[in-house]
């Protein structure tokens, strides 16, 4: 019945949210639309998080987490590439900002919380958090040494500078997996997932993985089509739509993975989703922005805002301070919820 009702949610709502961008007003507002395309956006993300658990089971653990982070994440790229292609740059940057403080106090803190009311305490892999908190800090000091030149810098030397950083965090990026997944995943690996049956054969699972990227596809176009007349409406900063209001819609499918995998006594694979996922945006998906906006005539900078590279450090900070024993209590994700709640407070009266 369950699985029936999310179907219904999925086509209705992917099909309602095409009417509400084809036909627009008078019929379908401003707050409709963007409404209407969020929900929609949610329920892909659900199907994209199925579909990937489902391929995982084939491609077993260690390349399954990759897929989930992966296609997790292609909302916010899709969403993000559609924004660089318009020239909404500051929207792109506070996108990235929401998706990786998303993931690492939202989605983490979450997981923790719900894990923890039901398990007293819960452990992890700790070379792997400690591994994965010091990229989180490369990717920090990458997003702070642009800004920290923009000022010295014309243009065109900053939109250099975010090119040549681009390219070296991709290929760091490469250098994690082939050092995670090929030389050193034994000792980085995890206590094996148990994914019991797959919810569709392996035939199945790859065409309906294709059909859900598609659907974030339309749907992430739709989406970012509503943001300006819906930010104008209600006075909302770029800043604020972007780093929480995209980043959250974005992040269901990381929310949904991740919270079961910490009922289930899981966190190291919850851990994964969630940290994986900020490293993936920020060595990955950001610099991948940065070179595909060369396509589109004007290059995005690795430029964020003082309130953006604030935001990022505090995330990589206490996420770090809380991830470095490998074990988690319910009241640690009550920590990186509250600094969460602190931070969009912030963002909101900017």
């Amino acid at each position: 019945m369950k699985r029936y009702g999310f179907t219904i949610g999925l086509i209705g709502s992917f099909i309602l949210s095409g009417a509400a961008h084809y036909i627009g007003a008078p019929v379908f507002g401003p707050t409709a639309q963007f409404l209407i395309a969020a929900v929609a956006i949610i329920f892909v993300a659900g199907f994209l998080g199925k579909t990937t658990e489902s391929v995982a089971h084939y491609a077993g653990e260690r390349m399954g987490g990759f897929l989930n982070a992966t296609f997790g994440n292609a909302a916010e790229l899709i969403i993000a590439f559609f924004l660089v292609k318009d020239g909404m740059f500051d929207v792109v940057k506070a996108s990235i900002t929401g998706s990786i403080i998303g993931n690492m106090l939202l989605v983490l803190g979450l997981s923790v919380l719900i894990g923890g009311l039901k398990y007293k305490e819960q452990r992890f892999n700790v070379k792997l958090a400690g591994h994965s908190a010091s990229l989180m800090m490369l990717a920090v000091i990458a997003l702070f040494i642009p800004a920290s030149f923009a000022r010295s810098f014309t243009k065109m030397e900053t939109a250099q500078l975010s090119v040549i950083v681009s390219v070296i965090l991709i290929i760091a990026y490469l250098l994690w997996l082939f050092f995670s997944m090929v030389t050193h995943k034994n000792e980085l690996s995890e206590e094996a997932v148990e994914h019991g049956e797959p919810a569709w054969s392996k035939g199945t699972s790859i065409l309906f993985l294709i059909i859900a990227t598609v659907m974030v596809a339309f749907d992430s176009e739709w989406l970012v089509g509503t943001l300006e007349s819906f930010s104008h409406q209600y006075g909302l900063s770029e800043l604020f739509v972007g780093a929480f209001l995209i980043a959250i819609v974005g992040n269901a499918a990381e929310h949904s993975a991740a919270i079961i995998m910490a009922r289930k006594n899981k966190m190291g694979a919850a851990f994964e989703i969630a940290i994986g996922s900020s490293l993936q945006i920020s060595l990955f998906v950001a610099p991948v922005l940065v070179l595909a906006s060369l396509f589109f005539g004007k290059t995005m900078d690795l430029v964020f805002t003082s309130f953006e590279l604030v935001a990022i450090g505090v995330a990589a900070f206490i996420a770090k301070s809380i991830s470095q024993d490998g074990t988690t209590t319910w009241y640690e994700g009550v920590l990186l919820l509250v600094v969460y709640l602190i931070l969009g407070i912030a963002f909101f009266l900017v």
